[in-house]
């Protein structure tokens, strides 16, 4: 028999072996049921999540100076290593652990989940699938925060933080929403994680910076912001390139299962990034007279971000709507934080996770379709403002938590070992006096803010 003859016949079924599930695998229960297609689905968007990761590296660096470059990426790198080891020990059993709604109570190591996690039964993926593509969303959370404490930020403090953000505060916002705890008990709907994973994200960072203080030299006698512009525009351009596409396996990949339906919430999720860099640039074409590159970039994340909760939720015309206002929010939340209250973030983390993140899950409220699969209508299509009202709730409740837990994790930090390095470090930069190296070896230029 001929290999193109062996192929025909052999080629459907091998593709129903693909599709098929019904494989025990792992620590799943012996009654679970595996879809290869799916889990193969799961595993490669949780790779794209990962590599966002990349991105983040290049966003956080090119938006600071070229002096704390090695610390940013040594930040980076860190957060994702040290994350999934504690989200392996312990954040993956308080997340989906079973206990009470408010606490995932049991479950520490994955390899000792068999009876911990019998009725996690959501996606036909093995126990190792469903911990893979939760562990990239916690190190995305982590991974946020040091974005808008960068600059000033002891190495080994960093650590310590983004320990416990993947153990404990991450976690616990994670039950409440995605394992079975009030918060999913009430109706609330975030689909990819706008509350869960970026507003977490940018809430634990504006409380880091306030507890930090601002950067030497940020602001003048007068209390009047001055710029430090970044050392590299085009790097932090590749990392938004990166981060956009990364996002494509964060909400499609959120379905846990290999359905038509991702179609959908990768249109959605390209319309709100493409509409979110449009509305970031009109609005600081507007205010600043110039189509500003770093607000522009800051406002195709601020559309992904905003668009994360609603992608599965919401029709295309929506998705446009939701990114150009979060392009818009995001520009105005940095001038409100930089001008106004005075909080130093360097790459605009806390205007585009935080404050777009929240935009994004109340959006559910309002453009949600209870025919995309949402509980109730959202307001505009005549569901009243009860969703939104629920959104409302989820939005405040983690916001408060995040302070709570931020002020508590970041004094505790100070107290403790310290957070802020010395001003003599601050000022010849991080990469010299934490690490021992410059990133760009023999170009370094040092100043005395």
């Amino acid at each position: 028999m001929g290999a193109r003859r062996l192929l025909k016949y052999a080629a459907p079924a091998i593709a129903l072996a693909l599709l098929r599930p019904g494989v025990a695998f792992g620590a799943e229960p012996a009654n679970a049921k595996v879809s290869v297609s799916d889990t193969i689905w799961v595993v490669i968007t949780a790779m794209l999540v990962m590599f966002m990761q990349a991105g983040f590296a290049m966003v956080e660096t090119g938006f600071t100076r070229a002096k704390n470059a090695c610390n940013i990426l040594m930040k980076n790198l860190m957060d994702f290593s040290v994350g999934s080891v504690v989200y392996w020990a312990v954040g993956f059993g308080v997340m989906f652990g079973e206990g009470n709604s408010l606490f995932g109570t049991s479950g520490w190591f994955l390899n000792d989940s068999g009876k911990t996690f019998e009725s996690l039964a959501w996606a036909n993926v093995p126990l190792e699938g469903k911990y893979f593509f939760q562990l990239v969303f916690c190190a995305t959370a982590a991974t946020i925060v040091s974005g808008a404490m960068a600059g000033r930020t002891k190495f080994v403090a960093y650590i310590v933080y983004s320990a416990a953000i993947s153990a404990i505060i991450y976690p616990i916002v994670g039950h409440w929403i995605c394992g079975g705890g009030w918060l999913s008990n009430l109706g609330f709907a975030d689909f990819a994680g706008s509350t869960v994973v970026h507003s977490v994200g940018g809430w634990l960072g504006l409380v880091g910076a306030i507890v930090l203080g601002a950067r030497i030299g940020k602001y003048g006698p007068d209390r009047k912001a001055r710029a430090i512009p970044g050392h590299s525009i085009p790097l932090a351009a590749l990392g938004v390139f990166i981060l956009w596409f990364g996002w494509f396996g964060f909400n499609p990949g959120s379905t846990m299962a290999a359905v038509p339906g991702v179609a959908r919430i990768a249109v959605t999720t390209n319309l709100g990034a493409a509409a979110g860099a449009i509305g970031g640039m009109l609005t600081a074409w507007i205010i600043f007279k110039k189509p500003d590159i770093s607000m522009t970039l800051n406002g195709a994340l601020a559309g992904l971000v905003g668009i994360t909760a609603p992608c599965a939720f919401v029709a295309a015309w929506a998705a446009v709507v939701i990114g150009l206002v979060a392009g818009a929010l995001c520009v105005l939340a940095v001038l409100l934080l930089d001008r106004i209250l005075k909080v130093d973030d360097p790459v605009g983390a806390v205007s585009v996770h935080g404050v777009c993140g929240a935009w994004g899950t109340l959006a559910v409220g309002l453009f949600g379709q209870k025919a995309l699969g949402i509980a109730r209508d959202g307001l505009f299509y005549g569901g009243g403002l009860r969703q939104l009202g629920v959104q409302a709730v989820g939005v405040v409740s983690v916001f408060a938590w995040c302070v709570v837990a931020g002020l508590a994790l970041f004094y505790a930090i100070k107290f403790a070992m310290g957070l802020r390095v010395s001003k003599e470090e601050e000022l010849r930069g991080m990469d010299v006096g934490e690490h021992g190296m410059e990133a760009y070896s023999g170009f370094q230029i040092f100043s005395s803010t």
